[in-house]
């Protein structure tokens, strides 16, 4: 079974685009940082990752801001010219917190 979940925050996402057969498409990078436990000791990870998301979750994608985290699901896929993996996003749940956006001060 190929099904991938990822805690991660976007950091990166194109303009809309269609795909040949007329389906919204939006390319994007997600960043993951965590402590996992392997072989019982502490290990930090940090990676980030291009994904794509097509069709009707581009629309919750959309509404996503930059530096703004979800749980991402998916599955993984080669890249067309062979050298990487991309993520292909199938659903997401947008953390409840949108990050904090500056405001002016008032006069």
């Amino acid at each position: 079974m190929n099904r991938f979940l990822l805690s991660a925050t976007l950091v990166q996402r194109s303009a809309l685009r269609h795909t040949p057969a007329g389906l919204p498409a939006l390319d994007l990078s997600l960043k993951h940082e965590s402590t996992v436990s392997e072989d019982g000791q502490p290990r930090k990870v940090s990676m980030e990752m291009r994904a794509v998301a097509i069709g009707a979750v581009t629309q919750s994608l959309a509404a996503l801001g930059l530096g703004q985290g979800g749980s991402f699901a998916g599955f993984i896929t080669g890249t067309r010219n062979g050298r990487g993996l991309l993520f292909h996003i199938t659903s997401v749940d947008a953390d409840s917190e949108a990050p904090a956006v500056p405001t002016e001060a008032a006069d």
